[in-house]
């Protein structure tokens, strides 16, 4: 079926209406962690300070710190921390489990997904990196944070992009992860041959994560329905399940040099965001 200029323009609109509250959400999420860029640890052209050492041959009289060196009998020489501009491609699924959520004081998993990419990427804006979504341009500068959140709003992906990852990118995959996982081997796969490093972070609803429910219960994702007489009865096994399903995810992170993170709609999203700035910055050294 054709799309008409009107549908098309109502489905923008629609869009564009999201956009100014994902980004007022992101951005104050963003201000609760320091947005410092990610240093990579060596000697280098910089502005941060990163240690002193003893002059060597070679050092410039203008390179040594007379102040520091004045303390005792050697020569000392003021290193700084080499920073460059990294690339990171971010990834938020969009498959149609994404959009549960298990009560209205929660948001969805889409939701919540969109926020936490959405901020990641202003912090490392904000270090001087390149970010973009998976598949589409890394840039750097205060207006891609705009044309992340647009694309995210707009994203409809189900399974990575897989093709689009480049040598030496830092990626970000968030999804809940519970179905066919067999894409996120051959996402790894590539990304070990490439000198890709990243992260696999998993956002669940808390009920997904500790199956509360009882008595006849219609479980539906998408189009997919079950209908349950006895759910408590099917307790263990989910539990047993999901608990397998995050041992392999981590257990395909670590072998890929990876790390594989989780979080519930219901606790704070500055301690995820945290987490995923704190493990980017790691995987940058």
């Amino acid at each position: 079926m054709s799309v008409t200029p009107t549908d098309l323009r109502a489905r923008a609109e629609g869009v564009a209406g999201h956009l100014p509250g994902l980004i007022l959400s992101a951005e104050r999420l963003a201000a609760m962690v320091a947005p410092g860029a990610h240093g990579l640890r060596r000697a280098g052209p910089g502005e941060d300070f990163w240690q002193y050492r003893p002059a060597g041959t070679g050092d410039a009289a203008r390179s040594i710190d007379w102040r520091r060196s004045g303390r005792s009998d050697t020569q000392f020489v003021r290193d700084r921390e080499a920073q460059t501009a990294q690339s990171a491609a971010l990834w938020l699924s969009r498959g149609p489990g994404m959009d549960f959520t298990g009560g209205p004081d929660r948001p969805t998993k889409a939701d919540r997904g969109q926020v936490l990419t959405l901020a990641l990427g202003m912090l490392m804006l904000r270090g001087g990196e390149k970010v973009g979504l998976l598949g589409h341009p890394a840039r750097a500068g205060r207006l891609q944070a705009d044309r992340l959140a647009q694309e995210l709003v707009a994203g409809t992906d189900h399974d990575a992009p897989i093709h689009a990852m480049r040598p030496n990118l830092r990626v970000v995959i968030l999804s809940d992860f519970l179905t066919d996982p067999a894409w996120v081997a051959d996402l790894l796969g590539q990304a070990a041959g490439l000198g890709v490093s990243g992260l696999l972070f998993q956002i669940l609803d808390p009920d997904e994560a500790h199956f509360p429910y009882d008595g006849a219960v219609e479980f539906r994702s998408g189009t997919l329905r079950h209908d349950s007489r006895d759910a408590g009865g099917l307790r263990a096994a989910y539990l047993a399940r999901l608990a397998e399903r995050q041992a392999w995810l981590a257990g395909q992170a670590q072998r890929a040099g990876w790390q594989f993170g989780t979080h519930l709609t219901d606790a704070d999203p500055a301690q995820a965001l945290n987490w995923l700035w704190q493990a980017l910055g790691q995987g940058a050294r």
